[in-house]
C-alpha cells in the first residue's frame, strides 16, 4: 500500500504525452506560418496600393502642373483656352486609338518607358523654348503620354486576380489621380518664383518614377492568386467563386509584340473589329454615357460658370473667416477650384479607403446630380438665389454645391472603372486565357475616351458661357466679372 507521502503515479502513458507536446507544436507552427502569410498579403496589398496610387498621381501631376502654369505659359493676349485644348485633345486621340486600333498582346514595360520618356521629353521643350508654338508642342505631348499612361494602368489592373485585387487597384490609382490635383497645384505653387525655365524644365524629373516603382516596388500578378481570406463580400458571392482563378497569360510569355500581326503558333489571338464592337457595344449606355455626362457638366461647371462667381470681398468684421480666405476678386476661383480638387481626391479615394461601391444600378446617378448642380450654379451666376447683401450665404450655397461636385465626378470615375474590373468574362472565352486577358483590356481601355472627349465638348462650351454669364451680370448691375 502506497504511504500518503509518496508522490502519484500516472496512469497516463507516456507517448500520449509526447503526442499532445507534438500536437501543440504543430498547432503553434501553424498559427506561425499563418500569421507570417497574413503579413506578408499585408505587405504585398501595400505595395500595390502604393505602385497604383504613385502611377496616378505621376501620370496627372503635370497635366496639373499645365494648368497651373497657364498664365505664365502664353502671352497676355492669347486666350488660356488653347493650353487646356493641348492639354486634353492629344489625350483623347491616345485613349481612342490605342485600345481601338492597335492588335496584339500589351507590352506594359515597353508602354510605360515609352510614356515616361515622352512626357519628360515634352516638359523639356515647354521649358526650353519661349515660342508659343513650340510651348504648345511640348503640352501637346506630354498630354499624349498621359493618355497612354491612364489607358495603360487602367488595362494593367485587370491583370491582376481575383477581381477585388484588380478593383483595389483601380481604386489606389483613381485615389492617385484625384491627389494628382492637390500635389500639382502646390507643385507649381512653390515652383513657379523659379521661372517657367526652371520650375517645368525641373519638373520634367518626376516621369521616372513611373519606371522605378513598375520594375522595383509593383507586386507581380501571380503573388495574389492564393489568399488566405476574401477581400470583400463580393468575392464570397456570386458565380465568380465557382471557378478557381488561374493566371492570365504575362507579358514575359513568348508572344507577338503591341501593334503586330500574330504570327506564332503557340499566341494566335488577336481581336479583330468585330470583336472590339462586340464587346463595347454593351459599355456604351453602362458605363460610357454616364461618364461622358458627368465630365461634359463637370467641367463646363469649372471652366464656364465657377469664373464667373464672384461676390464683393467680405469684410473680416462680418465674415472673419472668409474675410482671411478672400482678399480681392481673383482669389474667388482658386478658391472655387481647391474646394473641387480636394473633393475629388477624397472621392476617389473612396474605394481604396474601405468605403462600398456605388451599386450597379445606380451609376447614373452622379451624372444625374452633376446636372442638378450645374443648373443650380448656372442660375446662381445669372440671377441668384440671395439678395446682393447676402454676399454670405451665396457664398456658402457655392461652396456646398462645388463639393457636391467633385464628391460625384470622383465618384463616378472610381465606381465605373471599379465595375469594369469585376465584369465576368464571355462564357464561350472562358476556357481561352489569352483571349479572357485581351477582351478584358481593351474593355476597360475603350471606356478612357468617354470621360475625355466629355472635358474637350466641355472646353468648347465653357468658352461661350462664361462670356454670356459675364454679360448677364452686367445687364443686371454686378459688374464683377469686368474686373478679371
Amino acid at each position: 500500500m502506497r504511504s500518503p507521502s509518496s508522490p502519484p503515479t500516472s496512469n497516463v502513458p507516456r507517448n500520449i504525452v509526447l503526442d499532445r507536446e507534438s500536437v501543440v507544436d504543430d498547432v503553434t507552427e501553424l498559427l506561425n506560418e499563418a500569421l507570417e502569410e497574413k503579413g506578408r498579403e499585408r505587405r504585398l496589398f501595400f505595395e500595390l496600393g502604393l505602385s497604383f496610387f504613385l502611377f496616378g498621381l505621376i501620370n496627372n501631376v503635370l497635366y496639373v502642373i499645365i494648368l497651373s502654369a497657364a498664365l505664365d505659359l502664353v502671352p497676355p493676349e492669347t486666350p488660356k483656352g488653347i493650353i487646356a485644348f493641348c492639354n486634353i485633345a492629344p489625350a483623347l486621340v491616345a485613349k481612342v486609338g490605342w485600345p481601338y486600333f492597335l492588335r496584339g498582346r500589351i507590352r506594359y514595360a515597353k508602354r510605360l518607358l515609352g510614356c515616361c520618356l515622352l512626357s519628360s521629353f515634352g516638359m523639356i521643350i515647354v521649358a526650353a523654348f519661349d515660342s508659343l508654338f513650340m510651348r504648345l508642342l511640348g503640352i501637346s505631348i506630354s498630354s499624349f503620354s498621359s493618355g497612354l499612361g491612364e489607358l495603360s494602368f487602367l488595362q494593367l489592373s485587370t491583370t491582376y486576380a481575383p477581381p477585388a485585387v484588380a478593383g483595389r487597384s483601380v481604386g489606389y490609382f483613381a485615389s492617385g489621380t484625384g491627389a494628382a490635383g492637390l500635389v500639382g497645384a502646390f507643385l507649381w505653387w512653390e515652383l513657379r518664383n523659379m521661372g517657367v525655365r526652371f520650375g517645368v524644365g525641373l519638373s520634367a524629373i518626376l516621369p521616372f518614377i513611373i519606371p522605378l516603382t513598375y520594375f522595383f516596388l509593383l507586386p507581380n500578378t501571380s503573388e495574389f492568386l492564393y489568399t488566405l481570406s476574401p477581400l470583400t463580400y463580393e468575392d464570397t458571392t456570386g458565380p465568380s467563386m465557382a471557378l478557381p482563378y488561374t493566371p492570365l497569360a504575362t507579358e514575359d510569355e513568348i508572344g507577338e509584340e503591341e501593334g503586330s500581326v500574330p504570327s506564332g503558333p503557340k499566341h494566335h489571338i488577336s481581336l479583330s473589329a468585330s470583336d472590339k464592337w462586340r464587346l463595347v457595344r454593351p459599355l456604351l449606355v453602362k458605363y460610357m454615357l454616364p461618364l461622358f455626362c458627368v465630365y461634359l457638366f463637370e467641367y463646363t461647371i469649372n471652366q464656364g460658370i465657377a469664373p464667373t462667381l464672384l461676390y464683393p470681398i467680405p469684410s473680416p468684421e462680418d465674415n472673419p473667416l472668409l474675410g482671411k480666405i478672400i482678399h480681392s476678386i481673383r482669389d474667388y476661383y482658386p478658391l472655387w477650384q481647391l474646394v473641387y480638387q480636394t473633393t475629388v481626391f477624397f472621392s476617389r479615394s473612396s474605394i481604396s479607403i474601405g468605403l462600398p461601391p456605388l451599386p450597379e444600378k445606380l451609376l447614373p446617378l452622379p451624372a444625374v446630380l452633376q446636372l442638378i448642380i450645374l443648373a443650380l450654379l448656372l442660375f446662381e451666376s445669372a440671377v441668384g438665389f440671395f439678395p446682393d447683401e447676402a454676399n454670405g450665404a451665396s457664398i456658402v450655397m457655392v461652396f456646398f454645391l462645388v463639393s457636391l461636385e467633385g464628391i460625384c465626378g470622383g465618384l463616378a470615375y472610381v465606381n465605373v472603372f471599379y465595375r469594369i474590373n469585376h465584369e465576368h468574362p464571355d462564357p464561350n472565352s472562358a476556357n481561352d486565357n489569352e483571349r479572357v486577358k485581351q477582351e478584358k483590356e481593351f474593355k476597360i481601355g475603350s471606356i478612357g475616351f468617354s470621360d475625355s472627349s466629355g472635358i474637350l465638348l466641355a472646353a468648347i462650351l465653357a468658352v461661350p458661357t462664361e462670356v454670356q454669364l459675364c454679360k448677364t451680370q452686367i445687364s443686371r448691375g454686378k459688374l464683377l466679372c469686368k474686373g478679371l
